[in-house]
């Protein structure tokens, strides 16, 4: 009855624990055989005084839950639904979207048929699987496949290459997979047969890997190609796995004339008209894409009648506007980064380091079967949240500091981005309240902003921009709005809000947590971006100016409130969808306001688990038997929540 009580109805704290140590004892004294020694054996008698003791605690255990049962039961039946607990303030998230097979393969297709539109029938695009990365040069990490060829066939098989040829009315799409290899498989894990590639991607041309290069070859030379039968896995085309109207190898090069569907492809090649497609990267990629780069200049040194273009913006543009598929897909991410906030938050106020709370986040991820997430978590408390991109978690969680978690899981290759600043005791200080209400009014800005035809990043960014300077020159921490200094780095002057808030209100989100997209683009319907205004006051932001006659008085008139308000920083951060309207708040149920946040502290704590630390306390009090504290430990952390 009590374990009913307790897992329908009840969220007191002293029950749960309780009945977690009643649970635990009940079970150590039903696996172990406590020792009933000789009594003229003092190691015996120390023995069966351990156990009378265990029995007694178990005892005493057992008729306190019988009490509280009771008096509970007869509390409940008294005030019928009137005492029945509130929902709970953390909201677990709902289970993963359904997406059809048809839909799915049907929107796989139609993104083909669109890249295949925008580079023409006199084109052939390539996209190659992403490389699989090694840490210190040792072990894998996680493999990730590169966005855009999953983008067009929601493939994970390392080696893969796709390759559209529109031109081609025969053969318009061929997909490069790796032969399964059982010895490989032993180590690393499922490869795709040819039957699983094509119902992951609908497409049905599947050749074995170790044919992509003699077919490029042959296409540079003008020259159809198909491999021989056993390297065919898979065939739509009229000839099927059969080699009889196009070249499969050096012997039959006497064909090449044949029809084939290359000829305009070839014509074009002729009047270097052609172009070949490949991802090639920005100087900040230059990491990526190493197997286009390759490709690019042993292309470029070849007089093959192909003009190498660059991929990615086609990508680009159409990664913009998300289908109802790849919305339902980030939802989740977002709905699962909600939850690993939330977590985060009741247990902050128990915790004494960064990395206990950060511990939940990733608990969550996990928990919620999350791909990953989308970049590492930043978690960090007092001056740590004045650093943008804090990662350590080493600091202290201290009572009277704010915390920032800027945090987002990855589903279905996309991924949230979404940030809190919360009290790590519950209630906001009014130093801390007043640099928070700044950063909540721009984030409402920016908000109102968005809207179809905007032009972002501008728009959104200055409307934000207005609100931090008002509010930083009511506190005295600037002297002009449009009063200027020079900053750490630079020769030329810059905003002096810029010294508190000093990067972008938005960027695209999607597949990367900083997506492709571009700037200057209006904003139409299915566009998503972050909303994450800041206000980062560091303890050394002053020091660090340099020494000029204008920084030295602008250092010498805002010290006084650079004294009240250093070490705060605060970044509030959602998720933005553009609707026919205006914008959806896609992490709106987050808590965000100042007294949301509050009235959520005041609740939360009790719906969690207790922590580490009071683990700690237990088992050094209450369990003397390691079987019984490993019970314990297991129930409490892992128990209903």
């Amino acid at each position: 009855m009590f374990q009913t009580i307790c897992d329908n109805n009840f969220k007191n704290r002293f029950g749960r624990v309780i009945l977690t140590l009643s649970n635990s004892l009940t079970v150590s004294a039903l696996v172990h055989n406590f020792p009933e020694t000789s009594l003229s054996n003092p190691e015996g008698d120390k023995a069966v005084n351990n156990a009378r003791s265990q029995r007694q605690l178990l005892a005493a255990l057992v008729l306190v839950s019988s009490l509280f049962t009771l008096t509970y039961q007869s509390s409940a039946n008294s005030n019928g639904d009137k005492d029945r607990s509130p929902a709970p303030v953390i909201r677990a998230a709902p289970p993963a979207p359904a997406i059809d097979d048809k839909e799915r393969l049907a929107e796989l297709a139609s993104r083909r048929a669109r890249v295949a539109e925008k580079i023409g029938p006199n084109s052939v695009l390539v996209l190659f699987s992403a490389d699989p990365r090694v840490y210190a040069n040792d072990v894998d990490y996680e493999y990730r496949q590169e966005n855009n060829l999953f983008y067009l066939t929601n493939l994970k098989q390392k080696g893969a290459t796709l390759v559209l040829i529109p031109g081609n009315q025969q053969m318009h799409e061929i997909l490069f997979l790796p032969r399964r290899d059982p010895t490989a498989e032993t180590w690393t894990g499922h490869m795709y047969s040819a039957e699983e590639a094509q119902a992951a991607s609908g497409i049905r041309e599947i050749w074995e890997a170790k044919e992509f290069e003699p077919f490029m070859r042959a296409l540079r030379n003008r020259q159809a190609y198909r491999p021989k039968a056993e390297a065919i896995f898979m065939s739509a085309s009229a000839h099927g796995s059969t080699q009889s109207a196009m070249i499969g190898g050096a012997a039959n090069a006497g064909q090449a004339n044949l029809p084939t569907g290359f000829e305009n492809l070839f014509s074009a090649m002729a009047r270097d008209e052609a172009s070949l497609y490949l991802l090639l990267p920005r100087e900040d990629e230059s990491r990526e894409y190493k197997q286009e780069q390759a490709f690019a200049a042993q292309w470029a040194r070849s007089a093959g009648g192909f003009n190498v273009r660059n991929a990615a913006p086609v990508f680009a543009q159409m990664r913009l506007i998300k289908s109802p598929m790849e919305l339902k897909l980030l939802q989740h991410a977002i709905d699962i980064t909600t939850e690993a906030h939330e977590r985060a938050m009741a247990v902050a106020g128990r915790s004494e380091w960064e990395y206990e709370v950060e511990s939940e986040i990733v608990y969550t991820y996990k928990r919620r079967n999350a791909d990953h997430w989308g970049y590492p978590d930043i978690v960090g408390c007092g001056p740590n949240a004045t650093t943008l991109h804090y990662q350590e978690a080493q600091g202290r969680v201290k009572p009277g500091d704010l915390l920032l978690m800027d945090v987002g899981a990855e589903y279905g290759h996309y991924t949230a981005d979404v940030t809190r600043t919360f009290p790590v005791n519950g209630k906001f200080s009014p130093e801390q309240r007043d640099i928070y209400q700044i950063v909540y009014d721009a984030q409402e800005a920016v908000a109102a902003a968005t809207r179809p035809g905007a032009t972002f990043p501008t728009d959104v960014h200055n409307a934000g921009v207005e609100k931090i300077k008002d509010g930083l020159l009511k506190l005295g921490l600037i002297t002009d709005r449009n009063g200027t200094i020079t900053l750490p780095g630079s020769t030329e002057l810059q905003p002096q809000y810029r010294i508190w808030f000093m990067h972008g209100t938005s960027h695209w989100l999607g597949m990367n947590v900083h997506d492709v997209g571009g700037r200057n683009v209006k904003l139409q319907p299915g566009m998503v971006f972050t909303n994450e205004p800041g206000i980062y006051i560091r303890g050394d932001a002053l020091d660090n100016l340099p020494k000029t006659p204008e920084n030295q008085r602008f250092i010498e008139a805002v010290r006084p409130a650079f004294e009240k308000y250093k070490n705060i920083g605060v970044r509030i951060e959602d998720d933005l969808l553009v609707t026919e309207k205006d914008a959806k708040w896609l992490s709106g149920a987050l808590p965000r306001s100042i007294a949301d946040i509050e009235a959520f502290m005041a609740r939360a704590p009790k719906e969690i688990s207790i922590s580490a630390l009071e683990m700690r306390w237990l088992e050094s009090r209450i369990f003397p038997l390691p079987a019984v504290a490993l019970n314990a430990r297991r129930d409490l952390r892992f128990g209903r929540d």
